[in-house]
């Protein structure tokens, strides 16, 4: 009679993890196939980022707006240049992914604050932001980072904080 209760306990814990998980792991999984990625890249990800900024990424990229599906993409690229591995390969293969994937590959103003918002629990520098867009732009265009005012004008992105007040 114990294991039965037991294995009925345990069945209702299982069901309801993944009842409870199933919105982040559906929207690490898109990113993820889109990507043509193993999904545990985005998940870490989001492990590191606190429950609050997860839970905020995961809502932003689960709706079927292509843009938010690529500025999600970019915020794994920063995630992934910054802090998992800086080096020149690194930065390469990313931006192959990013490419193949039929994304902009390069940093938008916007997307690295962006990242900083979804970031925000690893602290990072704004200043290394900067840097690693600077950078990493340069890397893969002969103008390195677009016009500043050339950007505001046509593009679709909202800062965090009025997503926020959206959602």
């Amino acid at each position: 009679m114990i294991w039965i209760m037991l294995a009925t306990l345990v069945v209702v814990f299982v069901i309801g993890f993944q009842l409870l998980t199933a919105g982040s792991r559906h929207a690490a999984q898109r990113l993820s196939k889109r990507l043509q990625l193993p999904p545990v890249q985005v998940e870490s990800m989001l492990s590191l980022m606190g429950k609050e900024a997860a839970k905020e990424f995961t809502d932003y990229i689960s709706s079927d707006n292509e843009t938010h599906l690529q500025n999600g993409a970019m915020v794994l690229l920063i995630w992934q240049v910054l802090i998992v591995d800086g080096s020149e390969e690194n930065s390469q293969r990313w931006h192959r992914i990013l490419s193949q994937a039929g994304f902009s590959a390069l940093i938008s103003r916007q997307q690295l604050l962006l990242a900083l918002g979804f970031l925000r629990q690893l602290e990072p520098d704004s200043q290394e932001l900067h840097t690693l867009r600077e950078l990493y732009n340069a890397r893969f265009t002969l103008q390195g980072i677009e016009l500043e005012g050339e950007s505001d004008s046509s593009s679709n992105l909202i800062s965090l904080s009025e997503w926020r007040k959206r959602h």
